[in-house]
């Protein structure tokens, strides 16, 4: 699953992703798509939060896997 978050400002990839996650299988990937800077905190501090693996922050896109 993608998710496209270009062009939204923070908080708001944070709570997409927290939003598409119940939908996901334990092991799936999301790879959100974001553009705001704080994204590059954001989400991997949301990650660590929730006991959530960050696969890969790179050029404004973030793959989490779900592990629980």
């Amino acid at each position: 699953m993608t998710l496209d978050c270009r062009g939204m400002l923070c908080p708001l990839p944070v709570i997409k992703l927290a939003q598409a996650f119940p939908s996901l299988q334990i092991g799936d990937t999301i790879t959100v798509l974001a553009d705001d800077p704080a994204a590059a905190t954001d989400i991997p501090a949301w990650c660590r939060m929730r006991a959530q693996e960050l696969v890969s922050a790179t050029g404004g896109e973030y793959v989490v896997r779900r592990l629980s």
